[in-house]
């Protein structure tokens, strides 16, 4: 095939997505480890798409690509991509869609437990031979409580119907969503009644401009008193200086994060420091079945934007396809 379409992959992804490639004679790929600016301006300059997944990439790495026709992100949160200068020079970012919703609810399910029954400190706890925690600690029932979903997109929903077995109630603040679809949902006009309310609060929100410390002081503040945070959507959405101060406050029984506003959290973090937090690396959706199929996807967007079949629900800049 005569100048075949060239396709940078930034950081490794799973080799059946990798396979798509090879299987067509009109596209050729390079795997990029490297993912400083530097590295990726130096491969940039004549590649008609690049995939990417959560190392940053900047505008200024991408200044010298001629022929970028899409970027396609390993995700769907996409705060590291410079939307803005794409959408000026007409390339489309894609994301994944629902591929990893389950993954995403399942790992939520798992921090909304662990918060909820003192998992981590329970077994620190037994490991350091200290078995009478166990009347010094309480746990919290999950029947009956009211769950709070701040944003009710595919892993929103895909979490109510894990949470609903344990006899939770389902709420959501979402301006953008149809209500009618959900008849079963009870949905607040307002945020701060919403968290007011609920006895769990997930956040299942991009990260942007209107959502950047959407949980913070004062919304702490309105959550109910014994009330539990869950966050494995994008750090950044909690201000975290204030959620520390509210568990100083005893105002909070616990909270669950896979995501930070500094990731990796740095040694000697506030955060660390509190045994009423369950972390994780920002692993929700790295399953292994989900990271195949999250490739696949990725590789499938870049494909269409070739074949001219781009899924626009798929694109997150849709201005730059006009």
């Amino acid at each position: 095939m005569k100048n075949p379409k060239k396709v940078l992959v930034i950081q490794q992804i799973a080799q059946p997505a990798l396979d798509l490639f090879s299987a067509r004679d009109d596209v050729t790929f390079e795997v990029l480890t490297d993912t400083s600016a530097d590295a990726i301006a130096a491969r940039v300059g004549d590649v008609d798409a690049i995939t990417i997944r959560d190392a940053p990439l900047p505008a200024t790495a991408l200044a010298g690509a001629r022929n970028l026709k899409v970027i396609s992100r390993h995700g769907v949160g996409y705060d590291n991509i410079p939307v803005a200068f794409c959408s000026e020079r007409g390339i489309p970012v894609t994301i994944i869609g629902d591929v990893n919703a389950v993954s995403v609810a399942e790992h939520t399910l798992f921090l909304m437990l662990a918060v909820a029954k003192n998992g981590a400190r329970f077994d620190r706890a037994v490991r350091a031979g200290d078995f009478g925690i166990r009347t010094r600690l309480a746990t919290v029932e999950l029947r009956g409580k009211a769950l709070l979903l701040v944003g009710y997109g595919r892993i929103g929903q895909e979490f109510a119907t894990r949470a609903r077995p344990f006899g939770m109630s389902i709420t959501a603040y979402d301006p953008f969503v149809e209500r009618d679809r959900f008849p079963d949902v009870l949905f607040f006009d307002s945020l701060q009644e919403a968290l007011s309310k609920a006895d769990v609060v997930s956040l299942h929100v991009p990260l942007g401009e209107k959502t950047r410390n959407l949980i913070d002081a004062d919304a702490l503040t309105q959550m109910k008193p014994g009330s539990i945070l869950l966050n494995a959507a994008r750090g950044g959405i909690v201000h975290e200086p204030s959620l520390i101060a509210a568990l100083d406050a005893g105002h909070l029984h616990g909270a669950g994060l896979d995501v930070f506003a500094r990731e990796p959290l740095p040694a000697g973090d506030p955060l660390l420091a509190r045994e009423d937090i369950v972390f994780s690396p920002h692993c929700a959706a790295l399953t292994s079945e989900c990271l195949v199929e999250m490739g696949k996807a990725t590789v499938r967007n870049v494909l269409a934007a070739f074949d001219g079949s781009l899924d626009t629900a798929l694109v997150v800049n849709r201005s730059s396809l006009v």
